[in-house]
């Protein structure tokens, strides 16, 4: 196999003070790891100094050698795309502001387990209970639900049971 060329339009001289220079500890490793090589060091030496394997080494001159200095940048593919589309999500946003039906669902709150279930209906994804806790913290939602409330709980008959603040002397023991 051929030996791979570096580029020469920097010296090793330019490069480490490039890496001196440089705010990224990782660039600055490359960098040095590349003006080791340049400088006569061999690849597993240079790639050994900079705390790297060869192979690694090996790839970053090759970026190096495609972009410059700013082929060293860490560049992060973003992640894995959301399961649900943003239209999805808002879709599931109101219909947890909503809230369940009791009459019609027998529940009061929806659990992180009945959302799954409405995403894999509505939505035909399915998902577990944990990721679709993620998301509702991506929407800002609180896993705090309101105190549950007895669906027959008569609020004019609580009041009239609760005693007045006059009746309540009138009966303490300790006046």
């Amino acid at each position: 196999m051929p030996e791979l060329k570096i580029r020469k339009d920097r010296t090793a001289t330019v490069l480490r003070k490039l890496a001196k220079e440089e705010t990224d500890a990782r660039v600055a490793r490359r960098l040095l790891a590349i003006a080791n090589a340049l400088s006569g060091m061999s690849r597993k030496e240079a790639a050994l100094s900079a705390g790297m394997d060869r192979q690694t080494l090996r790839d970053w001159v090759i970026r190096y050698n495609a972009h410059g200095v700013a082929g060293l940048l860490d560049q992060w593919g973003g992640g894995r795309p959301p399961l649900l589309t943003s239209e999805q999500q808002a879709e599931l946003l109101e219909i947890v502001l909503v809230g369940p039906d009791p009459e019609k669902d027998g529940f009061c709150a929806f659990t992180r387990d009945d959302l799954v279930a409405i995403a894999k209906k509505r939505f035909g994804k399915s998902m577990h209970p944990v990721s679709m806790g993620r998301l509702l913290k991506r929407l800002d939602l609180s896993r705090q639900k309101a105190r549950p409330s007895h669906p027959l709980k008569d609020p004019a008959a609580a009041a009239a049971f609760k005693k007045s603040p006059a009746d309540a002397q009138k009966t303490s023991a300790y006046t």
